[in-house]
């Protein structure tokens, strides 16, 4: 066994690595950049590298820092974690020449792998269904017709230069792929010049289900089970569960014996991810690559099989054998996995960075909840990487237990100071597709077409908002009756009657102390709020009408902010006379920000594309930055003139800091 490993990563997944490493006794060496002097991972390791500056070009990915760096400190091997080099070729090569291990798949698997149309041919050959197809130019629509017939309808007819939607045509039937093909060989020609059109099967309902498979160096490959990654927002992952609501045991055996005959294909040696595409409603199944590294979901299936991954990676790197056999390994209950990032869902999700203010995960409970992180309350969130801030796992007997421990441990993930995803994963986990099971990959563009805001995140139980308010407001004033020095007969005495104020909405309601707690009568119904809440406190946690609850809880001058459930309430609770005196309050308009272009995140100005006096057209680019390694491009609105530049290319940017005026 390794006596030092260096992990070439950094965040959440370096920490997770780290943290197997301890329990079986290995020291560990980070590695980080100039940015990353103060990460988690950092303080975590035995022992830690700089290797360059921020941009991951100059430190993260460059191969010969990392290799001085295991020989600067004599780790025998490295674990590369997901992204950066973890699936780089010459990288795994490399430390293999230098007699380095990597904790992954021998280079030629990852070569193997790596190529798109080498491993659909690779598939084929190791009997794994790929969606069937006719890959060369179609020349004439009877011919389309024929092919479609052989293939079996529905077909996807495209465009061999196709993009961005064009000469695409879906057909059902005979007349649809005949005119269809037209149509298609024609907008692609004045399109992209190219009117070459093939065509493969349309799968209808599609859901991308992953089997994990494990491979030593012994010749041994074992599948542990499959993961539902079909909740997807522009392609990236959202929630993750094992096992599947969707498959069958038959499917299941099927799915899993054909993704252990492909990792045997390319004598696969470590974990690794066959990905295939679903169709939801044949459940035809078919390949769409491997993914030849440690997944970041990769926490559910050890949630239900109680198998450590990373430990099976470093262990099978060591030139040991797997210690099971296939009908050895358990798949009990249920998991589900969360990605908390660091990103505003009711700003079109773009990238927020800055200081956490506060982070204060749910509580672990071992076999139950797990939080996955590589940042700590104080810590930065920086623009240089992605956005991830950690990742909430849990685990269920059920599905529905699942689901109901992920809502509460939600409800219990406070993050001040940059924005988070919370509400929108609080939102898909009482959304009734999600709930049913009934769901593809197309779910959250069909329910949320024009994005997400603050009015999709409507509260189960107002009542529950308007008590907890008026409970808190009610032990605040307690507090202002245990204040020394009071003079005699002119001591604060808080009434019982109050309004709470829920949006435009003014609910009165009376209030009493009861053990534990407080009795609320609001709208001919008593409720009964118990909680050991103290001031200051983030959670308020306790029960509400005899049921547990956690909630997030902030004072904020005259208002109370609530979160739960995915909702943010602004409540403010009153006597009856400022109640009526808070109606006749003037409302303050927005200033006006329509001659300005803002940047809409905080991020690196690229480019500014152009100059005072220009006129520009609606749609044209107006700049570009760059943020936690997206570049993001902005376009003007509406038809223009530019008056003057307020920011230059290479300058910084807040949220909100004008870098263009308009006339």
């Amino acid at each position: 066994m390794f006596k030092k490993i260096l992990i070439a990563n950094r965040g959440e997944i370096a920490c997770r690595v780290i943290k197997t490493a301890r329990r079986m006794g290995i020291k560990t060496v980070a590695v980080y950049s100039e940015a990353d002097k103060d990460a988690r991972h950092v303080e975590l390791a035995d022992e830690a590298v700089c290797i360059g500056p921020a941009a991951s070009k100059e430190s993260y990915l460059v191969m010969d820092k990392i290799i001085a760096a295991c020989k600067q400190t004599g780790a025998e091997a490295v674990h590369p974690g997901y992204g950066f080099l973890s699936e780089n070729e010459e990288f795994s090569r490399t430390l293999e020449e230098q007699g380095i291990v990597f904790i992954g798949p021998k280079h030629h698997s990852v070569a193997a792998m790596g190529d798109k149309i080498a491993s659909k041919k690779l598939a084929k050959e190791a009997r794994v269904n790929i969606i069937p197809g006719y890959n060369d130019p179609i020349d004439t629509p009877e011919r389309a017709v024929e092919i479609a017939r052989d293939i079996g309808y529905p077909v996807m007819i495209k465009a061999s230069a196709g993009g961005g939607g064009k000469g695409l045509r879906v057909a059902f039937n005979d007349k649809e792929a005949h005119e269809g093909f037209a149509s298609c060989k024609n907008e692609a020609k004045n399109a992209f010049g190219d009117d070459r059109v093939f065509m493969e099967k349309f799968i209808e309902e599609p859901r991308h289900i992953e089997i994990q498979v494990m491979g030593d160096s012994q010749g041994n490959v074992v599948y542990l089970w499959e993961r539902e990654c079909s909740i997807q927002r522009r392609h990236q992952k959202v929630i993750e569960e094992a096992p599947s609501p969707f498959l069958d045991d038959a499917t299941r055996k099927a799915m899993g014996e054909q993704a252990v005959a492909l990792a045997k294909a390319v004598n696969y040696q470590s974990a690794g991810t066959v990905e295939f595409v679903v169709g939801g409603k044949d459940k035809g199944f078919y390949f769409l690559e491997m993914n030849t590294r440690l997944q970041v979901e990769h926490p559910v299936t050890e949630m239900i099989t109680g198998l450590d991954l990373v430990e099976l990676m470093i262990r099978v790197a060591a030139g040991e054998a797997l210690p099971f056999k296939q009908n050895e390994i358990k798949r009990e209950g249920w998991a589900m996995e969360c990605r908390i990032n660091a990103e505003d869902p009711f700003r079109n999700f773009l990238p927020s960075t800055g200081r956490l203010v506060k982070y204060q995960p749910p509580k672990e409970v071992a076999g139950l909840v797990r939080v996955d992180t590589g940042v700590y309350e104080g810590g930065e969130i920086s623009m240089f990487y992605d956005s991830m801030i950690a990742k909430l796992i849990v685990h269920g007997a059920t599905r529905d237990q699942a689901i109901a421990r992920m809502r509460e441990g939600l409800n219990a993930f406070v993050i001040r100071g940059v924005a988070s995803n919370i509400a929108f994963q609080a939102a898909l986990m009482k959304n009734p597709r999600f709930v049913n099971g009934n769901f593809n990959t197309g779910l959250i563009g069909e329910e949320y077409p024009k994005g997400f805001n603050a009015a999709d995140v409507v509260h189960d139980d107002p009542a529950m908002l308007v008590c907890v308010a008026a409970a808190m407001h009610r032990q605040y004033l307690q507090r202002n009756t245990e204040i020394s020095g009071q003079m005699p007969g002119h001591a604060f005495k808080p009434g019982a009657d109050y309004v709470v104020i829920l949006g435009d909405a003014h609910h009165p309601v009376t209030i009493h102390a009861a053990s534990g707690g407080w009795d609320v009568s609001f709208a001919g119904d008593r409720h009964e709020v118990r909680s050991d809440w103290q001031f200051g406190q983030s959670l308020y946690q306790g029960s509400f009408n005899g049921n547990h609850f956690c909630m997030q809880v902030e004072r904020a001058g005259l208002k109370y902010r609530l979160f739960h459930w995915g909702t943010q309430a602004d409540v403010m609770v009153m006597n009856a006379h400022a109640a009526a005196m808070q109606k006749l309050m003037p409302f303050k308009a927005p200033p006006d920000t329509s001659k300005f272009l803002l940047s809409p995140m905080p991020g690196l100005l690229t480019e500014i594309a152009v100059a005072p006096g220009q006129e520009v057209k609606a749609g044209e680019t107006l700049a570009k930055i760059e943020a936690m390694k997206m570049e993001n491009v902005l376009k003007a609105e509406r038809d223009c003139v530019v008056d003057k530049l307020l920011a230059k290319a290479g300058e910084s940017l807040t949220v909100d800091q004008a870098i263009i005026g308009f006339k």
